[in-house]
Formats: structure tokens, sequence, C-alpha cells
């Protein structure tokens, strides 16, 4: 039994590292960072997905927002989310993670709260515009934290276990609103969904005191008071080494970024895999539903967990793989065939029965693990060159890409007022998307295999070039040489 607990746990999490006082560090940054980090993604997707439970909960009849003002509430968050990016980026090169990631999430925490009082479209649009200002920090940030910590083998799974935290607080939104609106509506005369918005934003608060005490920043800078400092030394020397202008933000960044392949490369990437999840992101189930009238308001909240919960369980298999196999491909290209199954079942949408509908949807949720596939390869390739500042603008940008087309995707192709009917043009949209996602793999592969092949060349020759000075300055070794 003891033999088999300990293959699953090396297939699962992977091999220990060699060394118990490495082991120590280990447990300590899994610990802190992914703590803070998997808990401030789940209430910042928790107060993504209260939105559309709110919609289909009161809220529309209550402020009278309209399908289509749904969807602008929708991009006006993602407008703020793109707006926020790069400046994000570059704030964290100069003030202290530790300091920055939990003063946003105070913020956003109160803005989630300010959604309780609005009383009209107008007023909740602005609320929504500045937090996704607030929390566009969140998901690349702890990108760009979690490649500065770990090696490439353990990378794959901290991402995953992260993505899918934020999935999770997507599944407990429809719990929270189904309890809340069984319990609380009415309460001191607010209606449900007004509680849910403060429920959301008080139980925020205690993650961002976490961030403030326990967060270790950089491995480069951590004062934490939980590493020795061997163990600051160790965190340090287990990585790449750093560019020593890798937090130079300077004029010399726009070059080290903008004319790089890797920038554009990546950007195009994760433009395509956000619009990937669109059914599922765009959260066309919850539509559909609402839009049939063939469902309460409690099956409103909760059958659409069931896309969550395929997301959670494969974007952690595939995590775990991706580590495993040390391959990202072949999970890509799956992401996208399923996909397109999908899509053939929701085009015979007059011909499909609720169940087969439901199914189609509950397939699409497949789509969400192309984010460990994504991220994971892309954090590989850029720390190759130990750029911390190129490497956090360009995973910023990443998500800033697909935001830009998140911002028009939905009112373009997936409505609420296409949801009687299929969401027939974002359908054919998936479709074209899921085969350019696929053709586009080949050239993150060839570029992966590129610069791969580049970084062995520039370590080889840095390491000749080490041994030459070496020689120069040992007596001996010059000795040695003319007897040779």
């Amino acid at each position: 039994m003891g033999a088999k607990l300990h293959n699953l746990r090396i297939a699962v999490w992977g091999e220990a590292p060699e060394t118990v006082e490495e082991q120590k560090l280990l447990r300590k940054i899994d610990f802190f960072i992914l703590t803070y980090c998997c808990l401030a993604f789940f209430f910042n997707y928790l107060d993504r997905a209260v939105l559309a439970n709110a919609y289909v909960s009161g809220m529309k009849e209550d402020i009278n927002i309209s399908g289509t003002q749904y969807n602008l509430l929708v991009t006006i968050l993602s407008v703020g989310y793109i707006v926020g990016q790069v400046p994000h980026g570059l704030v964290i090169q100069k003030v202290a993670p530790r300091i920055w990631f939990p003063l946003m999430t105070v913020v956003w925490s109160c803005l989630t709260m300010v959604c309780a009082a609005c009383n009209g479209f107008s007023s909740l649009a602005a609320v929504r515009f500045f937090q996704g200002v607030v929390e566009a920090s969140t998901y690349s940030g702890t990108q760009y934290i979690i490649g500065s910590w770990y090696k490439g083998p353990e990378v794959g799974k901290r991402i995953g276990l992260f993505q899918a935290s934020g999935m999770a607080g997507t599944m407990f939104a429809g719990l929270m609103m189904t309890a809340i609106w069984n319990t609380m509506d009415g309460v001191s005369g607010l209606a449900g969904w007004r509680w849910s918005f403060i429920i959301d934003g008080i139980i925020t608060i205690p993650v961002a005191i976490f961030g403030f005490v326990f967060f270790p920043d950089l491995p480069e800078s951590t004062e934490a008071f939980y590493l020795k400092p061997h163990e600051r030394q160790l965190a340090l020397s287990r990585l790449p080494p750093k560019n020593p202008e890798g937090h130079n933000i300077g004029l010399s960044l726009i070059k080290r970024v903008l004319f790089t392949p890797n920038f554009w490369i990546f950007n195009i990437f994760w433009m395509l895999g956000g619009a990937l999840e669109a059914f599922s992101s765009q959260t066309c189930m919850v539509l559909w539903m609402k839009a049939s009238k063939l469902f309460t308001v409690d099956q409103n909240n909760t059958y659409p967990l069931g896309i969550t919960a395929i997301g959670i369980a494969l974007t952690l298999l595939t995590s775990v793989a991706i580590d495993a196999t040390k391959v990202h491909a072949p999970y890509g290209i799956l992401a996208c065939a399923i996909q397109i199954i999908s899509c053939v079942i929701l085009l015979c949408w007059n011909s499909a029965s609720t169940g087969a509908i439901m199914a189609a949807f509950y397939l699409a949720g497949t789509a969400y693990l192309i984010q460990p596939v994504v991220f994971t390869w892309a954090n590989k390739v850029l720390a190759r060159d130990g750029d911390d500042a190129a490497r956090a603008i360009t995973l910023y940008s990443m998500n800033g890409a697909s935001s830009v087309l998140y911002a028009f995707w939905g009112i373009a192709l997936y409505p609420a007022t296409d949801a009687a009917t299929g969401f027939k043009k974002g359908t054919i949209a998936m479709i074209v998307v899921a085969v350019l996602l696929a053709l586009w793999i080949l050239v993150v592969w060839w570029q992966d295999k590129r610069t791969y092949d580049l970084h062995v060349i520039q370590s080889e020759s840095d390491a000749k070039s080490s041994a030459l000075e070496a020689d120069e300055k040992d007596p001996s070794a010059e000795t040695y040489g003319d007897t040779k």
C-alpha cells in the first residue's frame, strides 16, 4: 500500500526534490504562494460568476437589465480588464507583489459590495469597469509568480491547481446564490441578488490580509519571515540565472518585448485559446436555460455547475499530464477536436432534444483544459532568457489580447437575445477558432523547439567561456595546458 501511495504521489505531484532542504523549501512556497493565489483567484471568479447568477435570480427584473445590457456589463468588465493588464505588469517590477496583489484584492472586494447598491445599468456598468481594472492583477500576475519560483517540471501542476481554483469559484457562485435565494432574499429589505454581492465582498477581505502577511514576493527580493537566509539562496540557485536587466522597465523593454517572436506568438496563442472557451465563459448555458423558461431559479443556478466540474477535472488532469510527459501540443489538439464535436451538436439545434443541448454545453466545458497548455508552455519558453520584466509584460499582454477579443465576442456572437435559437453565429465562429488554434499550436511547437536549441547552444557557450576564464586565472591550469 505504501509503495502504491508513493507512486500515486509521484504521478500527481511529481518527484520530490533530491535534498531535504529543497523539499522543505518547496513545501513552504507551495503553501504560502498557492494558498494566497488560489484563494484570490477563487474569489475573482466568484465575483464574475455572481453577476450571471444575479441576472437570472432577480436582478434582470429589479433594475430593468435587458439581455443586450447584460452582455454589455460582461464586456465593460472586460474593457477594464484589458486597460489594467500592462500597467499591472509594469507596477510589479517596482512595487513589491506582496503589497500590490493584496491591495488590489481589497479594492475589488469593496467594489463588489458597491454592486449591491446599484439601481440601474449605468451605475453598475461604471463599477464593473473599475472592477475589471483591479482584477486584471490576479491571473497573469500569478502566472508570473509561479514562473518566478518554480522549475520547469514543477510549473504545470501549480498552474493547473491555480486555474482550477478560479473555476471552483464559478461553481461556488451557483451554490452560494441558491443558498442566499432560499435564506436571505428579502432580509433587511434587500433582494437575494444584492446580498450575493455583499457577502462575496466581505468574505474576500481575509484573503487580502493573508497576502499582506504571508505572500513571499519574488525569490530575489523576498523578506518572508518563514524563509531562512539559506532557503532564500536555495530558491535562487535552483532556478535559471536571472538577467541583471530583468526588472528594467525603461525604453529597452519595448525592444525586449515587441521585437521578439515570443510576444506575438503567445499573444495570438492565448487569444485563440481564450476564444475556445466562449461557450462556457459567455455563460451560454445559463442564458439558454433562462430563455427557454423550462427551468426553475434553483436549476438555473445549479445545472451549469456541471460545466465547471468538467473544466476543473480536465484542467487538473491536463496539468499533471503535461508535467509527466513534458509535451503540450497533443492536449491542445484534443481540446480543439472536442469543441468541434460540441459545435456539430449545437448546429443541429432545431432537431436536438433538451438533453442533447445540455450535453453539448457540458462537452464544451472541456475547452478549459487549454489554459494549462497555453500558460505552462508560455512560462517555460519565456523563462529561458531570464528577463522577468519581458516575461511579465508578455503574460499580461496575452491576457489582454484574449480579453480584447472577449470584449466584443459576446455581444457579436453570443448575445442573450440569441439564446433561444442556439447561438448559430457563435457556433460557426467556434469551429473556425478550433481549426485556427490547432494550426497555431504547430507554430508554438516550432518556437519552443527553436528557443530550446538556442538556449542549449548559449548555455554550452557560456560554460566554455567560464572554463576558459578559470584556466586563464589558474596558473596550474596554464602549466597543464603548456605541457599538454
